[in-house]
C-alpha cells in the first residue's frame, strides 16, 4: 500500500508547480500539463517516488545512521523542526552554515563549545568572570543554540540529506555531491533534480504539501527505528540463549581433552611397564 494517494495529495496542493516561463525542461517527465500559464506536477509519479524515498530512508534508519532534514524557507521551517525531531532526527532551519558536511570537524568543534559554556555555568566559573564577558559569552551560546543547537546530536556526518527547495539550499546538495552522501528531495517545476538522488516531484512552497510529504517520510523512518531496535533485541536475546550453550560445550570440549590426556598417561605408562 502507498505512503501517500492521489487525492491526499491534491487535496494539499501538491501538484501546483511553477509558472511555465519558470519552468527547467529536466523537470519534464515529471510534469503532467500546463494550465493557465502553471505546470501541473503528475501525482502518479509523486506516489511512486514518496514509496521509493519512504523506503530507502526507513532502510537508514532501521540501520541506526542519521537523515539530515534541511529547510530554510519560511514556510518549512517549523514543520521540518518538529516533524524531524519527533523521529530524534537532526535538522537545520536556519542559515546554511558554509561547510556543515565539507568541513564538519570544525562544525563539531563550535557544537561543543556549547557543551563547555554549559560546564563553566555548572561548575563556577561562569560566576568568576566580568558582567561583560558574562553577557558576551551568554550571547554566544545563545547565537550557537539557535544555529546548530539542533545538531548537537550529530556526532558524525548524516548518512543522507533531505532537502525541502533544492533551488534555494543548493549549497547543501553541492556539499553532499563532494561527499557522495545521497540526497533526498522535493523538486519544484523550477528546479534541477540532476543531483539529486530521490526525487520527489511536488509543490515545495506550498505548507500543506511540506506537511504531508514530510509526515509520510518521517512515519516510515519510525517504523525503521522501531524495526531496528526490535532485531537488535532480539539478536541479544538470541546470544543470551547461545551463551550457556556454548559454555556447555567448552565444559565438555575440555572434559573429553582431559580424558584423551588421561588415556594417552595410561598407554605411555604401559609402554614404559612392557619396556622394563
Amino acid at each position: 500500500m502507498s505512503r501517500v494517494n492521489f487525492e491526499q495529495l491534491l487535496d494539499a496542493g501538491v501538484h501546483f508547480g511553477h509558472l511555465k516561463s519558470k519552468w527547467n525542461p529536466a523537470m519534464a517527465p515529471y510534469i503532467f500539463m500546463e494550465r493557465n500559464g502553471i505546470h501541473i506536477i503528475d501525482l502518479y509519479k509523486t506516489v511512486a517516488k514518496v514509496d521509493e524515498a519512504a523506503e530507502a530512508m526507513k532502510n537508514l534508519a532501521k540501520s541506526g545512521r542519521k537523515i539530515l532534514f534541511v529547510a530554510t524557507k519560511k514556510q518549512a521551517k517549523q514543520i521540518v523542526a518538529d516533524i524531524a525531531a519527533s523521529v530524534n532526527m537532526p535538522y537545520v532551519i536556519e542559515r546554511w552554515p558554509g561547510g556543515m558536511l565539507t568541513n564538519f570537524p570544525t562544525i563539531r568543534k563550535a557544537v561543543k563549545k556549547m557543551s563547555t559554556i554549559d560546564k563553566m555555568s555548572t561548575d563556577g566559573t561562569f560566576d568568576n568572570l566580568s558582567k561583560r564577558e558574562k553577557l558576551q559569552i551568554t550571547r554566544q551560546r545563545a547565537k550557537l543554540e539557535k544555529n546548530l543547537g539542533s545538531i548537537a546530536d550529530l556526532s558524525r556526518l548524516p548518512a543522507a540529506l533531505f532537502v525541502v527547495d533544492v533551488m534555494k539550499e543548493h549549497i547543501a546538495v553541492r556539499e553532499a555531491n563532494r561527499l557522495g552522501i545521497p540526497v533526498f528531495g522535493m523538486v519544484d517545476t523550477n528546479s534541477d533534480p540532476s543531483n539529486i538522488d530521490f526525487v520527489i516531484p511536488a509543490n515545495d512552497d506550498a505548507t500543506k504539501s511540506v506537511e504531508l510529504i514530510l509526515g509520510a517520510l518521517c512515519k516510515a523512518i519510525q517504523e525503521g527505528i522501531q524495526e531496528g531496535k526490535a532485531e537488535r533485541a532480539n539478536k541479544e536475546d538470541g546470544d543470551a540463549e547461545t551463551a550457556p550453550r556454548r559454555e556447555r560445550k567448552t565444559r565438555a570440549k575440555k572434559s573429553d581433552e582431559a580424558i584423551e590426556e588421561e588415556i594417552m598417561e595410561e598407554a605411555e605408562v604401559k609402554d614404559e611397564a612392557s619396556e622394563e
